[in-house]
């Protein structure tokens, strides 16, 4: 199983060479926290922290 790592620049969970979200190479494999968006329109979470889409999304990376 490949190591998660999460992107410097939108926070996002992923395994691989780049970022799916932003295409960006810049990762770190420290982060700390995770959440999990299921229904970003509903989300009071998401609000608050500006999120438009779902997926895995690191609170803080290093």
């Amino acid at each position: 199983m490949a190591k998660q790592k999460a992107c410097k620049i939108c926070n996002t969970i992923y395994e691989g060479d780049k970022c799916p979200k932003c295409e960006s190479k810049e990762s770190t494999e420290s982060f700390k926290g995770r959440i999990v968006v299921l229904n970003p329109e509903k989300s009071e979470i998401a609000k608050k922290l500006e999120r438009k889409d779902k997926g895995n999304f690191a609170i803080k990376t290093r």
